[in-house]
């Protein structure tokens, strides 16, 4: 199992504990509410049981592709979201990304919504971005504040989606540095 797949199960398992309700009895409540689109499954979950958006997608999409399997979820079947992700000429860049994640995991719990290019990382907000970027580097936001732009730790301009951007080209760059950086992120969106 890979890393994103292991946060998924772990999310699954935390909102099952904050819920007080077991998957199969979460699944059920989503049966007998009549709903079949992802985005009324998803608005009802956070509006009845009071879940995150980050959770209420992920039980949503988990919910639709367990009960209904040919619908189409933007994957082919057994085909991960690395997978769609890292494909062609970004294969290679797949390692960084493992990589980034094992180490991310190690500070704590956190959501994973997959997107369309890239991954959104989140605890009570986003605080990190990764994904395939251009020039074969993988693009890594972050959401922190208070830090002076570097050469390495690229300065965005006010109003985008991250405050500061790395691009990894090579497996090395995932070093003590970069792993300071997220962790500051990390921590600021408790």
């Amino acid at each position: 199992m890979n890393v994103v797949d292991q946060a998924v199960q772990n999310q699954l398992k935390n909102m099952q504990t904050r819920t007080g309700k077991s998957l199969e009895e979460l699944f059920t409540f989503i049966k007998e509410s009549g709903l079949v689109k992802h985005g009324e499954i998803r608005q009802m979950l956070i509006s009845k049981l009071g879940m995150g958006y980050g959770d209420a997608v992920t039980l949503a999409s988990h919910y639709l592709a367990q009960t209904n399997p040919s619908q189409k979820t933007g994957q082919a079947e057994g085909e991960d979201v690395l997978d769609t992700l890292y494909s062609g000429t970004k294969t290679g860049l797949r390692p960084i990304h493992e990589l980034v994640m094992e180490k991310i995991t190690q500070f704590g719990e956190f959501e994973i919504a997959p997107k369309k290019t890239y991954i959104s990382l989140r605890r009570k907000r986003q605080f990190a971005m990764l994904g395939p970027g251009t020039r074969g580097r993988v693009e890594l936001g972050l959401n922190m504040k208070g830090l002076e732009g570097t050469d390495r730790l690229v300065a965005q301009e006010p109003g985008g989606m991250c405050q500061y951007k790395v691009f990894i080209s090579d497996i090395n760059e995932v070093d003590g540095e970069l792993l300071g950086w997220i962790r500051l992120a990390f921590d600021a969106a408790a």
